[in-house]
């Protein structure tokens, strides 16, 4: 039998995974809520955060964190203003914001829709009215209604918000206005900028986010992610990542798997793969604790990091 450790497991040592979809799904999952929690904490890490398109996942962290608590991993959820859970909605993010066992275990990140957005579903040829009723960020003048009372609810309880997928453009009118409503913890889901775009939204206070997913094979599928039609996203360069990441410094950027589904390997083999990845662009492995740990620990508030946006 073969006992050899894993090589680039010691880099998952005090590592925050901000970004695994392990709650239920219409698609198979590779593990459950509690597999994943058990899984980050045999391999050292300290934080875990659930994505959910379907639901709000802050009740289901503060389940997971009620039973498996003594492990030491911090497990966080929050919500993704998806039409599932009631789409872009001030009513739903306050709901949001206290949803699990008591003070403290309310969602810890507001997010924008993930695939409901006018960028996903032109990607996707979904049809003209489909796309039409997808969130749309204007290039002049007033953002849609309600998104900035919901930037006030994010930026009065002080949790990440979550710009979602949406273009370049679009991501930094969001930034704009989040920042000057006062949200301090931004993070940019940014696989499909380019290093002037992202340097922009870092200069604006925002963090950007670099995830596994679009990296791998997972691309090269078509799944069923929101409703029965099998889509595929378009596969980011290793090189693409490496030149963002060069642009702005490891101070603003999140590493995560964005794992979870069954075509990936489990969230903590997924990361182990994806900082193995960005290493062998020449990233130290200091600056590759500050992308998976300091970074997402500071911004989604995990017990034992810096205090701080």
């Amino acid at each position: 039998m073969n006992t050899q450790p894993i090589a680039g497991m010691e880099r998952l040592q005090g590592a925050v995974d901000s970004h695994v979809h392990c709650c239920p799904h219409i698609n198979d999952r590779t593990a459950t809520a509690f597999d994943a929690t058990r899984q980050a904490a045999a391999a050292g890490m300290k934080g875990l955060g659930l994505m959910d398109v379907f639901a709000n996942s802050s009740g289901l962290a503060a389940l997971a964190m009620r039973e498996l608590g003594h492990l030491g991993v911090d497990v966080f959820g929050g919500i993704i203003l998806e039409p599932y859970v009631g789409g872009l909605s001030a009513r739903v993010v306050e709901a949001a914001l206290d949803m699990g066992y008591g003070p403290g275990t309310g969602a810890r990140f507001v997010s924008l829709p993930c695939h409901h957005t006018k960028m996903v579903a032109e990607a996707e040829g979904r049809s003209p009215a489909y796309v039409e009723s997808c969130l749309s960020i204007p290039e002049t003048g007033p953002l849609p209604d309600p998104l900035p009372e919901i930037m006030e609810l994010v930026a009065s309880r002080d949790v990440v918000f979550n710009t979602g997928h949406v273009t370049g453009p679009e991501c930094v009118r969001v930034v704009e206005e989040a920042a000057r409503r006062g949200c301090r913890r931004i993070l940019c889901p940014a696989s499909y900028y380019d290093p002037p775009t992202v340097s922009e939204l870092v200069g604006l206070g925002a963090c950007v986010e670099f995830a596994f997913f679009v990296m791998s094979h997972a691309t090269q599928i078509g799944q069923t992610m929101i409703d029965a039609e099998k889509h595929r996203f378009a596969a980011v360069d290793l090189e693409a990542v490496a030149a963002n990441v060069e642009a702005v410094g490891c101070a603003n950027v999140v590493l995560s798997s964005d794992s979870g589904s069954y075509v990936l390997p489990p969230p903590v083999e997924a990361l182990r793969e994806w900082l193995v990845m960005v290493a062998s662009t020449g990233v130290s492995d200091d600056d590759l604790r500050v992308m998976v740990a300091d970074n997402p620990g500071r911004l989604f508030k995990v017990p034992g990091f810096e205090a701080g946006g």
